[in-house]
């Protein structure tokens, strides 16, 4: 889809074409980003989990330093193949995603639920257990396969695996809620004004040349690559709840100085406010790098069972995106109507979502996908922290390991 968007967009003659071909890229991309991250948190290996999903959606920045730097060096063309270029360049990593697609490895999780274990067992070994191990069971594979069939079973007992299912329990409701909260949080912590009306911001400051205004945007996206990357590599050490409640702090205060300044570049023209303007930019996307890229999309999955996790990201997505569109809609009336006073809403929000975060958000840290269920349902978490029936379970998996014993503990 993304392909055809791409030919689309390449070829318009007129503004219904590019909007076409816009909404299409917009369509298809879903297809990738909701299942992504969920693949790649089971096929991590445990002890890797939290850096391989935080670095999944950090590669958003790979690509807006291709965008980025592509639209500085075509912006002086004279022709329309000054956004032409881009546009076609766009299709690069599709086009190697559809070259791969054949080697990924499918599930291990959808593959139990759909009684194909000696296939996730496969999978499970070769990532997780080395060559070493082919043809044989590895104990620690055995217990991820006992955990996952344990898991999927008593869900399948439990019969509710709808969307209701988000609300049926505390539990659930918390998870949901925590999923609305981190896509709406997303969108209207500032990071819209910043994103996608970065050209009315420096503006503001009396930065207006569109050279000096793409270089700007340019370095931008490489410091956001190595901060949100830094912070991916560093989520095991410093924990999920750490970096939510450290990003909160940081964008609020970067945000109060960035008011400030703005206010009095505004009246007075003081260039040097409006440096600082700028610094305050690179300051406020560190600490929105350090958690909601990173984790914006690694933390719902793992928060959510493996019956809801694809419905759990899915709601996520839309708050994201219902709070993108609302956004788009009313940012750049703010910033056109009243200028740098719209930055003191953010200020207000932003110190509403930190109190919330506070209060909601759990640690996850140092807990397989399983065991995070116990962080919300307590006694009514869908893993038993005892001793399991493994010659029941292990057998009903399709893995010949009769010497697996003990509790389940950071699989």
């Amino acid at each position: 889809m993304i392909l055809v968007a791409t030919v689309i967009q390449a070829a318009s003659v007129n503004l219904a074409m590019f909007v076409v071909s816009r909404l299409i890229v917009g369509f298809g991309g879903m297809f990738v980003v909701q299942p992504s991250p969920m693949l790649i948190a089971e096929l991590a290996y445990p002890t890797h989990r939290g850096k391989y999903t935080s670095a999944y959606w950090t590669m958003y920045y790979l690509g807006a330093i291709l965008a980025s730097w592509t639209t500085f060096g075509t912006q002086d063309y004279p022709s329309t193949w000054s956004w032409r270029i881009p546009s076609i360049l766009q299709a690069g990593f599709p086009l190697i995603q559809l070259i791969f697609w054949y080697w990924i490895p499918e599930s291990p999780r959808w593959l139990i639920d759909q009684d194909r274990a000696p296939e996730a067992t496969a999978i499970l070994t070769k990532y997780h257990a080395g060559p070493e191990f082919a043809g044989s069971s590895s104990p620690l594979v055995a217990r991820e396969i006992a955990e996952i069939v344990h898991t999927i079973q008593l869900e399948k007992q439990a019969k509710h695996t709808g969307w209701s299912a988000l609300v049926a329990t505390p539990g659930n409701r918390k998870r949901t809620l925590i999923a609305v909260c981190l896509g709406a949080f997303a969108q209207w912590n500032g990071i819209g004004v910043v994103s996608y009306y970065l050209t009315l911001v420096l503006d503001t400051v009396g930065i207006t040349d569109s050279f000096d205004q793409t270089l700007i945007n340019g370095l931008l996206q490489i410091f956001n690559f190595a901060a949100a990357f830094s912070a991916a590599i560093l989520v095991d050490k410093l924990g999920r709840r750490t970096l939510f409640i450290w990003s909160g702090i940081g964008m609020l205060v970067s945000y109060i100085v960035w008011t400030a300044c703005s206010a009095v570049n505004t009246n007075t023209g003081s260039k040097p406010a409006g440096i600082v303007v700028v610094v305050c930019l690179f300051t406020f996307f560190f600490h929105y790098d350090i958690a909601y890229t990173p984790l914006l999309l690694s933390y719902p999955t793992e928060i959510f069972p493996y019956s809801l996790r694809s419905k759990g990201i899915a709601v996520e997505l839309f708050a994201i995106y219902g709070s993108l569109v609302i956004a788009a809609f009313v940012n750049p009336i703010g910033l056109e109507t009243i200028g740098w006073k719209y930055y003191i809403v953010f200020c207000c929000f932003l110190v509403v979502f930190l109190a919330i975060t506070w209060w909601l958000f759990p640690e996850t840290k140092g807990h397989s996908l399983e065991e995070i269920a116990v962080l919300f349902d307590g006694e009514a978490a869908n893993v038993e922290d005892v001793r399991l029936d493994e010659d029941k379970i292990l057998a009903g998996a399709g893995v010949d390991h009769h010497e697996v014993v003990g509790k389940i503990d950071h699989v």
